[in-house]
């Protein structure tokens, strides 16, 4: 049979030379030939699987992951599954069917063939790819039983400790460095990392310790642990984050960074007393999932354009506002993505720093020795910036040093906390700055919220009628024009979309989230206005005058265009 590399060159995909090389590489390396060419990106690894179930004769087979249930998963166990890369993919009467990536291996077939045997079971093979191999996994490693295993053995190591009647410092120290805790806190954070968790809560109660995971905005209780391990799981984090451990009373802050799988990811960790213990938030800094463009944060094309505009001029200010939680950092990011070339000098003051960009000054900001927000701002103007982030104006201090900065030839990134784009002016002459700054230092003020979206594979096409309707027609009348005649249905029903529940989205009827926005922009005749002192209602008065989508709005487009649900966005977007 000829090898794949004979294959790729027969083809025209591989020159014969390079196939040299590689066929010395396998050799010396001792990796698969599959291994080799795939780390070289010579063709796609379904490409190259393909070939081989040409080659072997083999059907090459990947059935979805959500039929693969953990009866199945029982036929062949974990270790097996692991070390002779084979896991059942599906059963037939009393036919096995399972899936290897190198079916080729005489000892996996005599492996399979005694575990077969042993279950009293016929098997027939399929080739399957390393991907959905190691995906499929994955669902061995359920969080209960994996923690379970933790557990049994903690209780194996600490059986003689019972004799003692208090656990000193160095005792909690010695029980949290050992493998059980250390692999307890270990499975909860890759599997909040897996299952694209932005948060994890540990929490003491009176009778259990109970760890959620906050999915697409929603906290979902994912185990409960027996309450005396509480003191080391919270102590094993403490470590990691080099907190203080005897410390139990204040509240702390701090971070650490894990390996898991093939990225480095970052937790942001916070302490905070309770009358039942110290409860534990961390927030997950996934890189893989942090990093996006505008549109694919939800922003529109009509805002896209609006901060693109912003952005080509040579200062003033771009403020993101909006609750905590909502997505304002993430905003900011793509748009340092957007700024960050090579000609431009960027230095941002975070806290923490959530992404690291490469080719930025990133700053991180410690208030306990004194270097804040403001204290940073005055060394950063010294740094020669053409662009400037500061992670939060929050104070008269920072709110003065960032506009005049924004009018010093500066491009300043900030975000403050407001109820809409149109409340960050009354906030800004709140913090202490003259009205007549803040037209020629603002540029632009992003307001947003974040929606769950609906599930692509299970979504409801219906109807709008009753009280969905009233409420639906009432914001696209008040789209400015240009909008109202897109949107606004002439003579045929109106249809939205409802949440239905599938094994893709958890039953839930959303996967992920996405953003709905509005941005008001600064003008000459909303410089008028802003000169006098106005109230929020005449902002509002004149943000529409100019054409202004709001929230609302853009979260009702997003209902018609089938990426949310109307609950959804009433749940965000306050009625203006």
């Amino acid at each position: 049979m000829p090898s794949l590399l004979d294959q790729l060159v027969k083809k025209g995909i591989l020159e014969k030379k390079k196939a040299a090389s590689l066929e010395y590489e396998i050799k010396t390396s001792g990796q698969r030939e599959e291994e080799v060419i795939l780390k070289h990106n010579i063709v796609s690894e379904e490409a190259l699987f393909n070939l081989k179930s040409e080659n072997l004769k083999i059907p090459l087979k990947q059935p979805p992951l959500e039929d693969i249930s953990s009866e199945l998963l029982k036929l062949i166990p974990e270790d097996s599954a692991t070390f002779y890369k084979m896991i059942p993919i599906g059963k037939k009467d009393k036919v096995l069917e399972v899936g290897m990536v190198y079916p080729e291996d005489l000892k996996s077939r005599e492996a399979l063939k005694f575990l077969a045997r042993r279950q009293g079971l016929g098997y027939r093979i399929f080739l399957i790819t390393p991907t959905f191999y190691k995906q499929v996994l994955k669902k061995y490693r359920t969080l209960g039983r994996e923690v379970g295993r933790a557990l049994e053995e903690l209780e194996t190591e600490i059986k003689p400790e019972k004799e003692k009647k208090a656990i000193t410092e160095a005792d909690l120290r010695r029980l949290v460095e050992e493998a059980p805790i250390a692999k307890i806190v270990a499975v909860l954070l890759r599997h909040a990392v897996e299952g694209g968790a932005s948060d994890i809560h540990i929490e003491p109660t009176r009778e259990n310790l109970r760890v959620r995971f906050r999915l697409d905005g929603v906290l979902h209780s994912s185990i409960f642990l027996p309450l005396r391990i509480h003191p080391a799981v919270v102590a094993r984090i403490k470590i990691l984050s080099r907190l203080k451990l005897d410390e139990t009373r204040i509240p702390q802050d701090g971070r650490f960074s894990i390996q898991v799988g093939e990225d480095v990811v970052d937790f942001r960790v916070s302490t905070f007393p309770t009358s039942e213990g110290e409860k534990v938030a961390i927030r997950v800094l996934d890189p893989s999932r942090g990093m996006k463009s505008l549109d694919e944060l939800g922003f529109h094309e009509e805002a896209c354009q609006i901060i693109k505009e912003a952005i080509k001029k040579p200062y003033g200010s771009i403020l993101a506002t909006g609750p905590t939680g909502c997505g304002k950092t993430t905003t900011l990011y793509a748009i340092l993505q957007l700024l960050n070339k090579e000609g431009v000098n960027i230095v941002t003051l975070e806290d923490p720093i959530e992404y690291y960009i490469e080719g930025i000054n990133q700053s991180q900001i410690r208030p306990e020795i004194g270097y804040t927000f403001a204290s940073g701002l005055r060394t950063v103007v010294r740094q020669d910036p053409d662009i400037i982030m500061v992670g939060e104006i929050r104070d008269p201090e920072t709110a003065s040093l960032a506009t005049h900065a924004a009018l010093t030839g500066h491009i300043v990134l900030s975000t403050i906390h407001t109820n809409n784009a149109v409340g960050v002016i009354p906030r800004l002459i709140d913090l202490g700055i003259e009205p007549y700054l803040i037209p020629p230092s603002l540029s632009i003020a992003i307001a947003q919220r974040l929606v769950r979206k609906l599930c692509p594979y299970c979504k409801k096409k219906v109807k709008a009628e009753g009280e969905a309707k009233k409420i639906i027609m009432k914001e696209l009348n008040k789209l400015p024009e240009r909008l109202r005649k897109k949107y606004v249905p002439q003579k045929s029903p109106l249809y939205i979309y409802k949440p239905q529940g599938c094994k893709k989205c958890r039953g839930e009827g959303y996967i992920g989230r996405i953003a709905v926005v509005e941005i008001l922009k600064m003008t000459d005749q909303l410089s008028e206005i802003v000169l006098k002192r106005p109230s929020e209602n005449e902002i509002i008065k004149e943000a529409r005058r100019q054409g202004m989508i709001e929230m609302r709005q853009d979260g009702i487009i997003k209902v018609l265009q089938g990426i949310t649900s109307l609950e959804e966005v009433l749940r965000v977007a306050a009625e203006v």
